[in-house]
């Protein structure tokens, strides 16, 4: 059976610096992690695409299998994948590859590894990979049958990016767009979201931390608040809200609605360290959290 919603992205090992001087080491991490946990929670069929490493805890694997995530598309390498520093700079992140490891393209999926089956898929989301290889991927995703196509960029959007990023956008139907990939304009970026539309791209949804966010459908905004039960590590939350986001979109549903998906899986993201918080949710409390918080 086709999945849902297939991600192709890495599953990486973080070791996360925080401003005021804590730390967590060899963290469980990468977008499809994230993703395919907060899917989890509303009952999504995941398919993943990815290259693993043989340092990558075995137990994060085995967690997303027991909540239903196939790992059919996951390539196993017989050496270590990619490590990476995750420095936080107050509302800002940045990434650093160890030096020791591959190169990022080296750990990232390539439109071969997609099972065949999985070609009728709903919906399809790519992770934050080099823009070379999500340029490939959006190119064979694009001419799979009427798929869903989202991605969620690596490479910062810039004036000087733009003219090699916009072939690519061009090709999908939805931007993830968080707060610190977008070095356009200032605060909610109403007046450039809408310069980001072309080709099939239709729909920005920009990602705002603390702040919420807005989506932009064609030439309609829709807005929606964070809500928090406690914050203590935001590392995947934007990953965790894209699936809660694609769970309301699969079925049917309006914007708000789905957004509001969106915002109970991010909570359950940033409320422990790593991917504990999503480790740690049920459907049931997803559902209770979304009738408590959005009657």
């Amino acid at each position: 059976m086709s999945p849902d919603l297939v991600v192709l992205g890495n599953l990486l090992v973080d070791d996360v610096v925080f401003p005021d001087g804590r730390t967590r080491f060899a963290q469980p991490g990468g977008a499809c992690l994230y993703l395919a946990l907060g899917a989890a929670l509303w009952g999504l069929r995941v398919g993943l695409v990815s290259v693993v490493g043989r340092e990558y805890p075995t137990q994060a694997l085995d967690a997303l299998e027991r909540r239903g995530a196939d790992l059919a598309g996951v390539r196993r390498l017989e050496a270590d994948g990619l490590r990476t520093w995750l420095l936080y700079e107050g509302a800002r992140r940045r990434v650093v590859h160890r030096l020791e490891g591959p190169s990022h393209a080296q750990v990232s999926p390539e439109p071969r590894d997609v099972p065949e089956a999985w070609r009728s898929a709903g919906a399809f989301h790519l992770a934050p990979m080099p823009l070379e290889t999500q340029a490939r991927l959006v190119g064979a995703i694009g001419s799979w049958p009427a798929a869903q196509l989202a991605l969620d960029p690596y490479a910062l959007l810039t004036r000087a990016t733009l003219d090699a990023v916009w072939p690519v956008l061009a090709g999908v139907d939805t931007l993830f767009l968080s707060e610190d990939e977008l070095e356009l304009g200032r605060g909610d970026r109403r007046d450039v979201l809408p310069g980001l539309l072309r080709g099939r791209l239709r729909r920005v949804a920009f990602k705002r931390g603390a702040l919420g966010g807005q989506l932009l459908d064609g030439s309609r905004f829709f807005e929606w608040a964070p809500r928090v039960s406690a914050v203590v590590d935001p590392t995947g939350a934007g990953d965790a809200f894209a699936a809660g986001v694609w769970a309301g979109w699969l079925a049917g549903e309006p914007h708000p609605r789905a957004l509001q998906r969106g915002v109970v899986s991010a909570s359950f993201a940033i409320e422990a360290w790593g991917p504990d918080g999503l480790l740690a949710a049920t459907p049931e409390a997803a559902e209770q959290r979304l009738r408590e918080w959005f009657a």
